[in-house]
């Protein structure tokens, strides 16, 4: 047990750590803020497509629902265990409150590999799991949402067996669901699109040029695709990408659609033509002027920071920086837009999907677009004068930016 303690969750709390020293918070208020409310464990019997019974562990965290319900994603991944799920769940928590959207932490995963799984496993696992945590999820309570591993569709089936259990249509229960089902327009690129909002208005804070600009990026998935366009269309240059089997490199830029495409039909970017072959970690280390790790948690280190060439790092994952390497690329002078900021565009047009959803009446794409844009861009500014108040670094104002918004709400309500 002590040795998980000293993993994830401990290194996700010395960011708590130190936003409550720029705030003199008491240490009853720091345990508070660091015990997660609830913690689900759950056993999901799945029937494979071999007739064999094989049971997955299934796990939802609830980490502090003083401004609203739980809210966060649900992750199918080999990887996937307490100490992640109880991390992911703080950062949602931090995450939400940076951004304005009137909800706790939340977090959800299974361990499992769902690229060895079959649409009727899968559909079978996510049913399973949805059973086993519907009395404690609703949009009340907590709002699920997908995550690495796990898509619209998979959304689709939970909230389908949810209904089954509940006995009445409930769309607000889970976001990014299929359109055809209650989802909200530009969900599917809100991540991407509000990440590259927070890169706007960096490049304007810490005057990077954007024209020209050299952009490497870790993974490629649905979260980086569309960052990649929209910096590409600005005249960027997208110079590396890479996924979990490999990357691709040219110093004269690639075109991300093509990117996109070639990964659609081989299932990598290892070999997209004209570039040069990488590993899944090099992106980290190419010369660029902006970085974006767009992968998973603990990608930045102290073995390769010192390799680290951008000015400005945009973290569209969660945790792809560890707190050592954190504090080498402060001294370094490298800006950093934090990921609890850079990656919050997704929950906020979660929660325009949850509005939506509750009032019956839904929205266009150039109104999700406007307001995700507002408050994009709002957060970002909040964030960077907090840390030009305080003279401290972009992460730690978001941490403090955040931290304050929780606590006032938990001394409104009585919790501490």
């Amino acid at each position: 047990m002590s040795e998980q303690k000293t993993s994830l969750y401990e290194e996700a709390l010395k960011t708590l750590k130190k936003a409550a020293a720029v705030l003199n918070l008491e240490s009853d208020v720091i345990e508070a803020l660091s015990s997660p409310e609830r913690i689900l464990i759950v056993s999901i019997p799945v029937k494979m497509d071999d007739g064999k019974t094989k049971v997955f562990t299934g796990y939802r965290v609830q980490h502090n629902t003083a401004r609203g319900p739980a809210k966060g994603g649900i992750r199918y991944h080999p990887r996937v265990c307490l100490d992640e799920v109880k991390s992911l769940a703080y950062w949602m928590a931090i995450k939400n409150a940076v951004v304005g959207v009137p909800y706790g932490g939340g977090k959800g995963g299974i361990t499992c590999n769902p690229k060895e799984m079959s649409q009727g496993e899968l559909e079978r696992l996510t049913r399973g799991y949805a059973a086993a945590i519907a009395k404690f999820i609703g949009p009340d309570q907590d709002v699920p949402a997908p995550d690495v591993g796990t898509n619209a569709q998979i959304m689709g089936w939970f909230a389908d067996e949810y209904y089954k259990i509940v006995g009445k249509t409930v769309p607000g229960v889970i976001t990014a669901k299929p359109l055809s089902i209650g989802g909200s327009r530009g969900r599917g690129t809100a991540t991407g699109r509000g990440a590259f909002f927070a890169t706007l208005e960096a490049a304007k804070a810490f005057n990077i040029p954007l024209r020209g600009a050299r952009v490497s990026i870790q993974g490629y998935g649905n979260v980086a695709r569309p960052i990649a366009r929209y910096l590409h269309e600005l005249g960027c240059k997208i110079v590396a990408v890479s996924d979990s089997t490999g990357g691709a490199y040219n110093p004269e830029g690639m075109n991300p659609i093509a990117l996109a495409e070639f990964k659609d039909k081989t299932r990598t970017v290892k070999g997209f033509p004209g570039s040069k072959e990488l590993s899944a970690i090099d992106p980290i280390t190419v010369d660029c002027d902006i970085l974006i790790p767009a992968a998973l948690e603990n990608q930045i280190t102290k073995e390769n920071v010192d390799g680290v060439k951008a000015k400005l790092i945009v973290e569209e994952a969660n945790g792809p920086t560890t707190p050592e390497a954190d504090k080498i690329l402060h001294e370094k002078g490298v800006k950093i837009v934090p990921d609890v900021l850079a990656n919050a565009g997704g929950v906020t047009v979660s929660y325009f999907e949850w509005v939506q959803n509750r009032m019956g009446y839904y929205w266009s794409d150039e109104e999700v677009d406007e307001k995700l844009k507002q408050a994009m861009t709002k957060a970002f500014k909040d964030v960077y004068q907090t840390a030009q108040q305080h003279q401290i670094d972009m992460r730690t104002a978001a941490y403090v930016t955040a931290v304050k918004k929780i606590v006032d709400a938990m001394r409104a309500l009585g919790r501490i």
